[in-house]
């Protein structure tokens, strides 16, 4: 049985780095062109052939999302970016346009394809037929159940690719118009402003200036507002339908979501693969996935449609139980003093967790905090001020300081 591919997003460089650090094969990126998610800071193409280059120097993997849908504007741009995406020789290109598809192909033969959810494949026909169109992996619509998409396995030899962490949207493979109805912005260039997380009050024909709220809740009701995706529990399923490759969503989401969720997925692959027969979800597992922000969790539609509920109508904001205060970026061995980067405001008598690359994490207060110039501090105030403080067990670079809110 082959182990699967464990894909985690990055929206930026740093955040690149930290998903390798805690266990990913491969990552997915956008460039300043042609990708679906404007809201992250995005590679431009300096950043893209560092990002090549670093991520070929572990031996891992990165694609990029060309995942646009085309107008006719962007064909002549697209042509060029792909030869430069070859040139650079990125191991492979996500994309939903069958135009940019045949495009991508003959510019650039040498550049493997792959098939974004958002081409919602539904079935093995589908598969085979964008094989001969040239890609060698899909990633099927959400609305598969996890037997469709074992079938589809069975039934091709192409590598399938399936979602199994992050946001859900509310609309069918992705493909949803209410942003550009509503702002202007589209969703399918990208720009998507999510109102499906928008709170909605009801308007009757004949008396259009009377609002009449739709109450769940004295917050209101969020009709279009679906849970996130979690499928932690059943990764012997997943491996055993032949799920190639297991992709975590999030390119705007920061280091410390990345780093759990993609911990969390590798100790739980990697279990299984170990010892099948004897496997079960490693401890606390999925109390560490709820530590990152979510808004709740939901399996989707593996195991059938989703019902009421897979949605939360209270309320559109994001679970947060924990937040990233620091991340280390030095480790003195013999003092045990580490160097940190702080991201937000922690103080002396803080009670911290501290999560270490291939170590889970420990507990400790901050205390005996320094700053810069070795100066007793009793906060970390200052957006990136450098803090030294003992650590009570060693740490390593990329380990991240996270405190309860």
């Amino acid at each position: 049985m082959k182990k699967p591919e464990l894909l985690a997003p990055a929206g930026s460089f740093n955040t690149l780095k930290y998903a390798f650090v805690y266990g990913a094969d491969a990552v997915y990126i956008g460039g300043e062109e042609f990708s679906l998610r404007t809201a992250s800071k995005n590679f431009d193409r300096k950043e893209l052939e560092e990002a090549v280059r670093y991520t070929h120097g572990l031996g891992k993997k990165i694609y990029v999302a060309v995942n646009i849908f085309c107008h006719n504007g962007d064909i002549a741009e697209l042509s060029e970016y792909a030869k430069y995406l070859e040139l650079i020789k990125v191991d492979g290109v996500i994309i939903s346009d069958i135009g940019a598809l045949s495009v991508v192909s003959e510019v650039a033969p040498n550049l493997p394809i792959h098939i974004s959810t958002q081409a919602n494949t539904t079935n093995a026909a589908a598969v085979k037929a964008w094989q001969k169109l040239g890609a060698v992996r899909v990633v099927p619509a959400r609305e598969l159940s996890l037997e469709e998409i074992k079938q589809i396995k069975s039934e091709t030899d192409c590598e399938i690719e399936s979602f199994i962490h992050g946001a859900m949207c509310i609309s069918y493979s992705g493909r949803c118009l209410m942003s550009n109805y509503f702002t202007g912005r589209g969703a399918n260039q990208g720009a998507c402003a999510h109102p499906c997380r928008w709170e909605y009050s009801i308007k009757e024909k004949t008396r259009p200036d009377e609002e009449m709220p739709v109450v769940e809740t004295e917050r209101g009701t969020f009709i279009f507002n679906s849970k996130d995706l979690c499928m932690i529990e059943y990764i012997p399923e997943l491996i055993e339908a032949g799920v190639d490759s297991f992709k975590i969503e999030g390119r705007v989401k920061n280091e410390l979501y990345v780093a759990t969720v993609v911990s969390a997925y590798r100790q739980a692959i990697d279990a299984y693969m170990a010892d099948k027969d004897g496997y079960t979800l490693p401890d606390n597992i999925l109390d560490e996935l709820k530590k990152v922000s979510h808004r709740g969790y939901t399996t989707g539609f593996y195991f059938g449609k989703p019902g009421a509920d897979a949605h939360n109508f209270e309320s559109s904001e994001y679970i947060r139980e924990y937040g990233i205060v620091g991340v280390v970026k030095e480790y003195d061995a013999e003092t045990g003093i580490a160097k940190i980067e702080q991201r937000n405001r922690f103080f002396a008598g803080d009670e911290l967790e501290i999560l270490v690359p291939n170590g889970g994490y420990f507990t400790q207060v901050a205390s005996d905090m320094k700053n810069e110039k070795g100066d007793s501090i009793d906060v970390a105030p200052n957006a990136q001020m450098t803090v030294y403080m003992k650590t009570e067990k060693p740490v390593a670079e990329f380990s991240i300081l996270r405190k309860k809110v």
